[in-house]
């Protein structure tokens, strides 16, 4: 008996290392959205929208022999932001990307070591990163869905360099805080943090808009959310991400560039959020949770995600 334990715990190691070996991979909890609570009311919180024109989300994935580049358009970006410019920690936002659009270029090496080609959009590459993402043509529409959403949702702010934003003049105010919440991808959710720059441009009194962008990237492990090779919706491919790793990276680098701007909006206390200061015309009545009318025209909504191709 002695001798045939050995013998067998022999087996279960060939057979790990058959099916690609390593640790065991840890996936992140399974979720279709992210949800985000408004701080909690206050006369001074403003409601921004992230503008559908501008933005920019993009990654890279750098291995010895390959840098794969991806991006989606401006107008794959929609979100709000609920600013508290009195106390910045209690601020809270939501972030959300379309990856229908989304698009991959590289840059290869014939080994390691050696220099890298000029940068080029692969058709066959990007067709396997919708199968490893599982936003493919064959994937069923309710999936698809749900797939192609990424969302950010911004619970906590710290290690802020301006908590006030009055104590702070001139129409350009610059801050530097670590922004922490949910990550969703591929319908799973993990709590990150990364290092952002927000410019908070004023017309005298009034804020114009916020110019949020990344100072550092945020680390995406593609084994935390289940994006793994695939031949086609839920078809596992026969090489596992561990044996495509000195070709293909297992982290994507993301970065994030948006504009939001105060669209009138109310807040949680029934408070419209208008960059003018001074009392609201807002005809509703008090304490109202819905989005109010006001005099003027609220600014331009985020673009619709485009449709699924």
């Amino acid at each position: 008996m002695s001798r045939r334990f050995p013998r067998a715990l022999v087996l279960l190691v060939v057979l790990a290392s058959a099916c690609g070996g390593g640790e065991p991979v840890k996936l992140a909890p399974k979720a279709e959205k992210l949800e985000v609570k408004p701080p909690p009311p206050a006369p001074t919180t403003m409601h921004l929208a992230i503008d559908g024109t501008s933005g920019k989300l993009g990654f890279d994935m750098e291995a010895p022999i390959e840098k794969i580049r991806g991006k989606v358009p401006a107008s794959a970006l929609s979100g709000e932001v609920w600013l508290e410019p009195s106390d910045l920690a209690k601020s809270r936002g939501l972030v959300r990307v379309d990856l229908r659009d989304l698009e991959l270029y590289q840059r290869t090496a014939p080994e390691a070591g050696k220099e890298f080609g000029e940068e080029v959009k692969n058709d066959t590459q990007n067709e396997h990163a919708r199968q490893w993402l599982e936003i493919s043509p064959d994937t069923p529409a309710e999936e698809l869905a749900k797939n192609t959403v990424i969302e950010f949702a911004l619970t906590r702010i710290t290690d802020a360099s301006v908590t006030d934003l009055s104590k702070v003049t001139g129409p350009e105010r610059t801050v530097t805080f670590t922004a922490s919440g949910d990550f969703l991808l591929h319908q799973r959710k993990a709590e990150k943090s990364v290092k952002l720059e927000a410019v908070f441009r004023y017309d005298g009194d009034a804020l114009r808009e916020v110019h949020v962008k990344s100072v550092e990237p945020l680390t995406i492990g593609l084994d935390e959310y289940d994006v793994r090779p695939r031949t086609g919706f839920s078809k596992l491919a026969a090489k596992t991400l561990e044996q495509l790793s000195p070709k293909v990276a297992k982290e994507a680098a993301v970065s994030l560039e948006f504009v939001a701007r105060p669209d009138g909006k109310a807040t949680s206390s029934g408070t419209p959020t208008s960059g003018a200061p001074g009392p609201s015309t807002d005809p509703s009545p008090a304490g109202s949770t819905a989005a109010p009318a006001t005099p003027s025209p609220p600014a331009a909504e985020p673009a619709p995600a485009p449709a699924a191709k």
